[in-house]
């Protein structure tokens, strides 16, 4: 190599360390799913319980708009996970737009379907509340 040019070897697992690695990640995905699904239920209860039934469709919707569309991914990395395929950086990036781009889409009509009775306030919380289901797990130290 020349100048500031370092050579980079690669890291080659052997297969029960890839075994390891995958049983690893599979569990962390599991968990961010179910915490997020858990704090999902608790905004659409707790925005029942405040708001009544609006409230709650609307915590519902926002949950949903984040959750289904990760849901989704997560269930595809799982699937590479179990399949053994190696992982890809351009099929994370596009995993994530898709995310981005159907919670959008899922918001979009939201907004245009169910403007008369769509609670905007509620909606961002259930939204929040799903987004934040990975911090929870943080702050319990419950990562695998």
């Amino acid at each position: 190599m020349t100048g500031n040019q370092t050579e980079i070897e690669a890291i080659v697992l052997s297969p029960e360390q890839r075994q390891r690695l995958a049983q690893r990640s599979s569990l962390g995905i599991v968990q961010v799913l179910i915490a997020q699904a858990s704090l999902a239920m608790l905004t659409i209860l707790l925005s029942a319980w405040w708001g009544g039934t609006y409230a709650a469709v609307s915590a519902l919707v926002g949950a949903g708009a984040y959750f289904i569309p990760n849901a989704i991914f997560a269930v595809r990395l799982l699937l590479g996970l179990v399949g053994g395929a190696n992982a890809n950086a351009m099929s994370f990036f596009w995993g994530e737009a898709f995310k981005l781009g159907t919670a959008i889409a899922i918001l979009g009509v939201a907004a245009w379907q169910f403007h008369e009775w769509l609670v905007w306030p509620v909606l961002l919380f259930g939204l929040i509340g799903v987004l934040k289901g990975y911090v929870v797990l943080l702050a319990l130290g419950k990562l695998p």
